[in-house]
């Protein structure tokens, strides 16, 4: 990548048609640049569909990302509910590379009662399944479990950052605002830039140039995250978070998940560009 582009988990909400298609072009109306193609519940794009996306963003300039359906659990103890959300993984990558799109985002997995070691396995066996079949077939997309923000959910930063460390055709996705949730931490600049420096390290600085990141107002529990907030009612410091991805020159897509979409996106593009 060659800047840090801003954009919407999906359509805008001023797109006069909602459509992927015209989502795209309003992002670009709206001086954005990224927008994710939000699959909420089933991935139910045909090709006709996907090769219009495809033509618009090249047309507009406008960098596609992929959110899978959001019930995904590989490690679910009911084997059809795994092969469904494989399934669900695979249906995501092979439309949005027909889109032009690049980073497959998904929510890898609850915990249930088993512990951490042993989810971390079954989440790898498959990831390692799915991207090799995803070879295979020539779609060539990068497979991205998302940060997640409950504790009962498979998805810390360390277990996304192993994952991407070990498995070919899988990175980070950083969901900044979960992170925040999750922990009641990370929410200071030291402690974004922390972020960054362990990604670095562990993933070599190649990694801050491919970012997909993920930022929202969140509020939060005991029990992480309950639900995304516009940035100026949350109290997460996105200001000193924007400036830390300045800082180290990260690169990639930044997609805004608050409520009021398109405007935070704006406020976190504006407010980018103003730092030193």
């Amino acid at each position: 990548m060659e800047a840090l582009l801003f954009g919407t988990a999906g359509i805008p909400h001023s797109t006069p048609k909602r459509s992927s298609e015209m989502g795209v072009k309003r992002i670009r109306e709206l001086g954005l640049d990224c927008m994710e193609l939000a699959f909420v519940r089933r991935v139910s794009m045909g090709e006709k569909a996907a090769a219009k996306v495809r033509e618009m963003a090249t047309r507009e300039k406008v960098s596609l990302s992929v959110h899978a359906p959001y019930y995904v659990n590989l490690n679910s103890p009911e084997k059809e509910k795994v092969e469904a959300s494989r399934q669900r993984i695979l249906a995501a990558a092979r439309v949005g590379w027909l889109c032009g799109a690049r980073n497959i985002v998904f929510h890898p997995a609850f915990y249930h009662n088993d512990e951490p070691k042993v989810v971390m396995q079954r989440v790898k066996t498959h990831l390692e399944e799915l991207a090799a079949i995803l070879r295979e077939e020539g779609v060539d997309v990068v497979l991205r479990p998302e940060t997640t923000g409950k504790p009962t959910q498979f998805g810390s930063l360390e277990e996304i950052i192993a994952l991407s460390k070990e498995i070919e055709g899988v990175a980070p996705c950083v969901d900044f605002a979960h992170i925040h949730a999750r922990t009641g931490a990370y929410n200071s600049y030291e402690e974004f830039a922390s972020i960054l420096e362990l990604i670095k390290r562990e993933l070599g600085p190649e990694a801050l140039a491919d970012m997909h990141i993920h930022i929202s107002g969140i509020e939060y529990g005991p029990k992480g995250e309950r639900e995304h907030l516009n940035l100026r009612n949350s109290d997460l410091r996105y200001v000193e978070l924007l400036q830390a991805l300045k800082d180290y020159g990260v690169k990639g897509l930044a997609i805004c998940e608050s409520p009021n979409l398109e405007e935070d996106a704006l406020l976190l593009k504006e407010t980018y560009l103003k730092a030193p």
